[in-house]
């Protein structure tokens, strides 16, 4: 998260961050969890699991070519563009429930994405080099910078960590455009169950993007002031 003794003294700012994003975390999963438990016991209105209703709409979504693989865990599921594959839980992949339809068909949406070039899909999957380089190397750079007293290095490791933020604000579009595409395949094929299902379920999973986003926003802000104030 951050350097704790950033000055003199105890940074009771930086605690008040630590607790932000505890707290945040806690809610949103919290909150994702009960919308998911909630509709996995409904059943959807489409004759399939998951994955045919996923494959139906790659099919129209001008995305066949994608392919639909499981993968291991509880709400792990993820589009790949590497590989061009939906990687869907088990329970969602072989399940006919509203929650595992929504789901199924939000990873769907990201592939439907990039089949139609969807620009902010673009610049996000643009900067995924450039992030992996700055997670990896900030906090060194930003630990180096503090305990040798050298504020351009500080302002180094910041500009790195900028890089993250932006990573996640660009984020945000992608998962909602995501989002609002399976909604409306679900309610154009399905029925109303699926759509109001679906929309609990998918703007619950947009919170956690939502909060993580904001948390980091609020730390760039404080390590730039910290920053200011030291110079």
């Amino acid at each position: 998260m951050g350097y704790y003794y950033y000055g003199y003294g105890i940074d009771f700012a930086y605690y008040g961050i630590v607790l932000l994003s505890l707290f945040l975390g806690l809610v949103t999963q919290s909150y994702i969890k009960r919308k998911y438990e909630r509709w996995s016991k409904v059943d959807a209105s489409f004759d399939g699991t998951g994955a045919d209703v996923a494959r139906q709409m790659l099919n129209e979504g001008g995305a066949s070519s994608v392919g639909i693989t499981s993968v291991a865990g509880h709400l792990t599921d993820y589009y790949d563009p590497r590989d061009n594959n939906l990687h869907l839980s088990e329970e969602n992949m072989r399940g006919g429930s509203v929650a595992s339809v929504a789901v199924a068909c939000h990873e769907a949406g990201h592939a439907v994405q990039r089949a139609k070039d969807y620009a902010p899909m673009r610049v996000r999957t643009a900067l995924v080099p450039v992030v992996n380089f700055s997670q990896n190397v900030w906090m060194l750079v930003f630990l180096a910078g503090v305990f040798m007293n050298a504020v351009g290095l500080v302002r180094i490791a910041i500009a790195l960590f900028a890089f993250s933020v932006i990573f996640q604000l660009v984020t945000l579009p992608v998962e909602i455009n995501a989002s609002r595409r399976a909604v409306q395949f679900l309610e154009t094929h399905g029925q109303g169950i699926d759509r109001q299902g679906a929309k609990e379920v998918l703007t619950a999973a947009a919170l956690t993007y939502v909060a993580a986003a904001l948390v980091s926003v609020v730390q760039l802000l404080y390590l730039i002031g910290r920053t200011d104030r030291r110079d």
